[in-house]
C-alpha cells in the first residue's frame, strides 16, 4: 500500500461528501490494478489521520467498498483488496457526437391499498403537509407558459434535480439532458423498447423476475431467456455460455426483485465485460435500492461502467407515494439523440406541475430526510412482520428468507404447501400476498423439484406489533384451509 496516499487529496469545496470521496479514490484505484487483490489498505485510524478527517468518514467510506465486495475486513489481519485480478476495465470509448439516428399483471390488486401489497411504501409516514405546501406554491407560482404543451423529455428543474441526487448517492455522473422523465416503470421499458429492440432480439430476464418485465418484452416480439438467480444474483457466466447473443439484460444487482440478494462484484463486472464485447445493453432496474437496513445503500451498476452499455432506471412512486406516476431513466451519451428521436412517439404521463413540485421536494431536503425516516421505520416494521411469521409457523412450514434490504419479505414454504393456491385463496380473503412461482419466467418446464415454492408481502404499512400479528394470523388460516 506504500505510495497510496501521494496524489489522494480531499476537496471540501466538491458536492460530494468526503466519505465518497475517499471511497471513489480506493475504488478507482482497485479498478485501474494500482491497488492488487489481497493487498492491505492503511487502517482507519491511519487514513483518517493522514487525511485529517474523522474516523467516521473513512469507517463509512470503507463500508461501502466492503459492501460492494472491493474490500475484506480480516480483524487483526486488516483490511485488504478483496476484488478479483480480472476487475480492471479498459477506459471507455470516445462518444461519438452523431449517434445513430400496456400488459396488465393479474396479481396486483385494483383497489389502493391492501394488506401485504407489494410495492406500496408507507403511506401514513409520509410528508402531506409538507408536500401540500409545495404544490399549493408552484400552482400560485404558475404562468402562461406553464400552461402550454410540457418538454416531452420531462422538465429542465426535475431532470437536474435528478442528475444531482443520482452523483450525491448512486456514485455515477450524468447530464441532465441524459435524464428522461416518464410516468413509472411501464413507460421506461415503453422507451427503451420503443427505441432500441428489434423483434427477435434475446433478452436476458432473472429467473424470478418481475412479472411486468416480462410480459412487456415478449408483447414487443423479444426472446426471453430465463437466466437463474443464486446466491450472487444473476448467473452471469451460465447466460454468456448458453445465450451470449442476446441483445439485452435486465438486472435489479443491489436488491434483486423477489429474491432480495445482492449481485456480487465479480457478476457485476461480467456482466459489463459482456455487454462491451456484445455491444448489448444493461437495463438496470434501481426501484428500491434507497432501502438497505444495514450500512449506506450500494452503489449502483451504472457507477462502474466504463463503456456507456447501462441504462439506469429509478422511480420516485416506491420512495414517495405510487400515485406520482413518475420513473426517470438515465441513458448512455450515445443513446441520446436516439431517445429524443422516439419521444414525441409517447406521453410523458407525469404532470409539469408533480415534476416541479418533486424537484423543489428534492432541492429543500426534504426528499434525503425523507429517505433516512423511511430507513429507519421500514426496518422496525419489517422486525413486526418477521417476528409474527416467526412466531406462527414452524420453520419447516414458512421460513423467513433473510434480506439486507427492500420493501417486500420473501418466505420458503414447506413442499407440501401450493404457493399459487394459498396466494389465489389470500387474494380472495384480501390479502395482497404473491406467489414467488408466479415470478418464475420458465418454471412450468421444469420438474416439481425446481419449482420455487414461496410467498412475496410487502410491509411498509404494518404499524404495529399487534396489526402484524393480526395480519398473519388472518394468513395462517388462509394456508390452513388450502392443505
Amino acid at each position: 500500500m506504500r505510495g497510496f496516499s501521494l496524489s489522494f487529496q480531499l476537496d471540501p469545496r466538491r458536492k460530494a461528501p468526503l466519505y465518497r470521496q475517499i471511497y471513489q479514490r480506493v475504488k478507482q484505484a482497485i479498478m485501474a490494478g494500482q491497488l492488487k487483490r489481497d493487498s492491505r489498505v492503511p487502517s482507519v485510524r491511519a487514513l483518517a489521520s493522514e487525511l485529517g478527517v474523522a474516523r467516521a468518514t473513512v469507517e463509512n467510506a470503507y463500508g461501502l467498498l466492503m459492501a460492494e465486495g472491493f474490500l475484506q475486513s480480516r480483524g487483526q489481519a486488516g483490511t485488504v483488496v478483496s476484488a478479483p485480478e480480472s476487475l480492471s476495465v479498459p477506459a471507455p470509448a470516445p462518444v461519438r457526437k452523431n449517434a445513430a439516428s400496456n400488459p396488465i399483471n393479474p396479481m396486483l390488486p385494483s383497489v389502493s391499498s391492501l394488506p401485504f401489497q407489494l410495492g406500496l411504501p408507507a403511506l401514513d409516514a409520509f410528508p402531506r403537509a409538507i408536500w401540500s405546501r409545495i404544490v399549493s406554491r408552484q400552482i400560485r407560482h404558475t404562468s402562461m407558459n406553464d400552461l402550454g404543451h410540457p418538454p416531452l423529455a420531462g422538465t429542465d428543474g426535475l431532470r437536474n434535480a435528478v442528475a444531482r441526487y443520482l452523483q450525491l448517492s448512486r456514485g455515477f455522473t450524468c447530464r441532465p439532458e441524459q435524464v428522461f422523465i416518464c410516468g413509472g416503470y411501464a413507460p421506461v421499458l415503453d422507451l427503451i423498447i420503443g427505441s432500441l429492440l428489434q423483434p427477435g432480439d434475446g433478452v436476458w430476464l432473472e429467473d424470478p423476475g418481475y412479472p411486468v418485465t416480462q410480459a412487456f418484452f415478449r408483447a414487443a416480439g423479444a426472446v426471453a431467456r430465463a437466466v437463474k438467480v443464486d446466491d450472487e444474483g444473476m448467473d452471469v457466466p451460465q447466460a454468456v455460455k448458453q445465450f451470449s447473443a442476446a441483445r439485452f439484460a435486465v438486472v435489479t444487482p443491489a436488491h434483486q426483485s423477489p429474491a432480495g440478494v445482492t449481485m456480487s462484484l465479480a457478476r457485476r463486472m461480467a456482466l459489463l465485460e459482456w455487454a462491451a464485447k456484445q455491444q448489448a445493453w444493461i437495463i438496470e432496474d434501481d426501484y428500491d435500492s434507497e432501502f438497505r437496513y444495514h450500512g449506506q445503500p450500494l452503489p449502483s451498476l451504472k457507477s462502474l461502467d466504463t463503456q456507456g452499455r447501462v441504462i439506469y432506471a429509478g422511480t420516485f412512486s416506491k420512495v414517495m407515494f405510487p400515485a406520482l406516476r413518475c420513473g426517470y431513466v438515465v441513458v448512455p451519451e450515445s443513446l441520446v439523440e436516439k431517445i429524443e428521436a422516439y419521444c414525441p412517439l409517447r406521453i410523458c404521463g407525469t404532470p409539469p406541475l408533480i415534476q416541479s413540485s418533486i424537484a423543489e421536494f428534492i432541492e429543500q431536503g426534504h426528499f434525503y430526510r425523507h429517505l433516512k425516516r423511511m430507513r429507519q421505520l421500514y426496518a422496525e416494521r419489517r422486525g413486526y412482520l418477521e417476528q409474527a411469521l416467526t412466531a406462527k409457523f414452524p420453520a419447516d412450514i414458512l421460513r423467513v428468507n433473510q434480506q439486507a434490504g427492500g420493501i417486500q419479505l420473501s418466505t420458503s414454504l414447506s413442499a407440501h404447501l401450493d404457493d399459487s393456491l394459498i396466494a389465489k385463496n389470500a387474494r380472495e380473503q384480501g390479502l395482497a400476498v404473491q406467489a414467488l412461482s408466479d415470478w418464475q419466467v420458465e418454471w412450468r418446464e421444469r420438474s416439481d423439484a425446481l419449482r420455487p415454492n414461496g410467498l412475496l408481502m410487502g410491509f411498509p404499512n404494518i404499524s404495529s406489533q399487534e396489526h402484524a400479528s393480526g395480519l398473519v394470523q388472518r394468513l395462517a388460516d388462509v394456508l390452513q384451509n388450502s392443505r
